[in-house]
């Protein structure tokens, strides 16, 4: 996330992520005001045996066009409600990245976060057989409510 004022947002996608039995860390860091804490993050995530990467920014949204930028791992943007735009510049920022570098958008907001982490699943659901079936049983309970 780009600031520890995110928190409560991204603790959808945390507890979303938990639900799923998805391992993951939480790091706050900055495109603009810790550009190489994010470069270096971006750059030794496959190594520690990351998979996808989830940015929660704010504003400009720069976070998760920098680690798109500095990663070939997929990047899930979160955009958020920080600015008297009320996340449209966020989401706007997050949607439009140049051909090549892509980040997958989510909605505004706290739904963006939950669907952030569901989008996560089906990615790694392809590689992990237990992931996908917590996906599922999600889905399932879903339909029968």
């Amino acid at each position: 996330m780009g600031s520890a004022s995110d928190e409560p947002v991204v603790s959808e996608a945390v507890k979303t992520l938990e639900q799923l039995g998805i391992d993951y860390e939480v790091r706050v860091m900055s495109a603009h005001r810790t550009p190489e804490r994010v470069a270096e993050y971006a750059q030794q995530a496959r190594d520690r045996g990351i998979q996808v990467l989830i940015a929660a920014a704010g504003g400009s949204a720069a976070l998760g066009g920098a680690l798109a930028a500095w990663s070939t791992l997929p990047v899930i943007g979160i955009p958020l409600a920080s600015s008297e735009l009320k996340g449209i510049d966020a989401l706007l920022s997050t949607a439009q990245m140049p051909p090549g570098i892509p980040v997958a958008a989510m909605a505004v907001g706290a739904w963006g976060a939950r669907n952030a982490a569901f989008f996560a699943a089906q990615i790694l659901g392809l590689q992990h057989p237990e992931i996908r079936q917590a996906y599922d049983d999600y889905r399932r309970e879903l339909r029968e409510r």
